[in-house]
């Protein structure tokens, strides 16, 4: 009895992840993807039910590190957190930004498919909904802050969206222009400079 081809899967995630970069979801030819992992049409349908389950399966993993990195935030006890590292987690500081440039590096082209490349998918408003899910970790924090004193600015979660959706887009555009990683770390030290939460939080510092 002969044993199923197991390379045929892996052939097809490579040979569709580099369509859906060069052409985005829309343009992609399955023609195409099917020719350039040397399969049928027919191998490509019995694992795949259409385009956008493709898709899917090629940022399947991108799409749970990010989402493993937001239930961090969900999953914190604010009651153990003490009052100063509650304000030091709004410091947009060089190595926790340089951290996520990093990490988005290393998942790059799941992550430019995501933000670029996604039309027509369940992934089309991924931008939106990634700010959207870090919306609410992040009000949850200041939320936190403002019933301790630590912050008497009043900010709405809407307003939180919208702030969070310029921080965001200055992140995902480096990896849209294809930016190099040393361009990047040039470019968060501007973020670093621009964005200045403190300042909009205006914290009583309290160093415990």
């Amino acid at each position: 009895m002969s044993r199923p081809d197991q390379s045929i899967n892996p052939r097809i995630l490579k040979s569709a992840k580099g369509e859906f970069l060069a052409q985005g979801f829309q343009n992609a030819s399955l023609k195409t993807i099917c020719q350039e992992a040397r399969v049928t049409t027919g191998a490509l349908y019995k694992r795949y039910s259409s385009k956008e389950a493709l898709f899917a399966a090629v940022v399947e993993s991108t799409v749970a590190d990010l989402n493993a990195v937001c239930m961090q935030k969900y999953m914190t006890d604010f009651s153990l957190i003490p009052d100063g590292a509650l304000i030091r987690a709004w410091d947009v500081a060089e190595g926790s930004m340089l951290w996520w440039f990093r990490y988005l590096q290393e998942r790059r082209d799941g992550f430019v498919l995501l933000i670029n490349c996604a039309e027509n998918t369940r992934y089309a408003n991924f931008r939106h909904d990634w700010v959207e899910k870090l919306t609410e970790a992040n009000y949850a924090y200041y939320q936190e802050a403002y019933r301790r004193g630590l912050t008497e600015a009043q900010l709405t979660k809407t307003a939180m969206h919208i702030l969070l959706s310029s921080f965001w887009t200055a992140i995902y555009e480096p990896f849209i222009h294809g930016y190099s990683f040393q361009e990047m770390e040039e470019h968060c030290h501007l973020v670093c400079r621009f964005f200045n939460w403190n300042h909009i939080f205006c914290f009583k510092r309290r160093e415990t």
